[in-house]
């Protein structure tokens, strides 16, 4: 029996990504590679971790731009086990930032955690003159050991983004990161985590109940769900080629499509035609917005399903997901 006052341990998982990264020369923030330092170097790095009561594993060592199924597997499977363990008070992940807030949003849809499971990262390699994923990943223990902290959240140049709102808006600035029209859960200010809304203080849990990770960890690929963005002079032609595809090729069958519409969920009228074909066809059609701000608002000459307020990316791994799960 763990006493509560002794839970505080902290494991930290390593996926790679630009945190990891290595280039040539420092004042490469561009050109490096990837994904190369251990996450053990990296903790080493943060002297204030040292001391700390760490638990450090490298789950992977990827390019996040190659995130997939194999990853989130293996990742799902420790963060499970380490949920498991009582005197376990939180868990970090290192991660690349290009589809971090997807990882954020399936590791949030699997667990529903009541611990904290706190993604962090990096905009510069750990090569860079001026790294910003020592005190990136220092913020990330910050919020891991706050009272408040719960869920999957995410952690980058001091601001703390919820799972569900968290998308980048940028290329190359260090606050890659915005919670849209929510805004932040809270911020890092030099240790000490300052909320600006409340936290949820017990996560509904999983969205599909706990047989979704058993089936995610047994699949050989997630069902397949496209994406498609509607557009001035858009056609149906990519439509009418999943749907051929399918129906040549079994293992290729596409089960949903998710839409990237623009304003308020509005699509191209000949892009509309082919998703109806698709939708005769059992295909699941779900209608999300291309525009950074705001949601699809359902209304009665809505055409399509819509994404309760998700991102076209996030909307995909909410219908691939429950597809699995059904």
């Amino acid at each position: 029996m763990v006493d509560a006052n002794q839970a505080r341990r902290l494991v930290i998982l390593g996926t790679g990504g630009t945190i990891a990264g290595r280039a040539a020369q420092a004042s490469d923030h561009v050109g490096y590679v990837a994904g190369q330092v251990g996450v053990g170097e990296l903790v080493q790095a943060v002297p204030a971790l040292a001391g700390l009561p760490l638990d450090v594993e490298q789950v992977a060592q990827v390019d996040s731009k190659d995130m997939g199924l194999p990853v989130w597997q293996a990742l799902a499977r420790r963060i499970a086990v380490h949920l498991e363990r009582p005197e376990v008070s939180a868990l970090i992940v290192t991660h690349g930032t290009d589809t971090l807030e997807e990882t954020a949003f399936v590791l949030q849809q699997l667990f529903g955690p009541g611990k904290p499971v706190v993604l962090t990262c990096a905009m510069r390699p750990a090569s860079a003159l001026v790294p910003d994923g020592p005190q990136n990943l220092s913020d990330a223990v910050a919020v891991a050991r706050h009272t408040d902290a719960c869920g999957v959240v995410v952690v980058c140049a001091g601001q703390v983004h919820g799972a569900l709102e968290v998308v980048k808006v940028h290329t190359y600035q260090l606050d890659a990161f915005d919670s849209g029209d929510a805004g932040p859960l809270a911020c890092v200010e030099d240790g000490q985590v300052r909320s600006f809304r409340p936290w949820s203080p017990a996560p509904a849990g999983p969205t599909h109940g706990t047989s979704l990770l058993a089936r995610l960890l047994a699949a050989s690929a997630l069902p397949r769900v496209e994406l498609i963005t509607s557009h001035a002079d858009a056609g149906g032609g990519l439509v009418r080629a999943l749907l051929a595809q399918g129906a040549s090729d079994a293992d290729r069958v596409v089960r949903g499509i998710v839409v990237a519409g623009t304003g308020n969920g509005t699509v191209h009228q000949a892009l509309a035609e082919a998703l109806d074909e698709a939708e005769a066809r059992g295909v699941r059609v779900v209608l999300a917005s291309r525009c950074a701000r705001g949601r699809v608002v359902p209304h009665p000459g809505l055409r399509f399903a819509d994404s309760a307020g998700l991102s076209p990316v996030k909307a995909r791994l909410a219908l691939a997901l429950e597809l699995l799960a059904a």
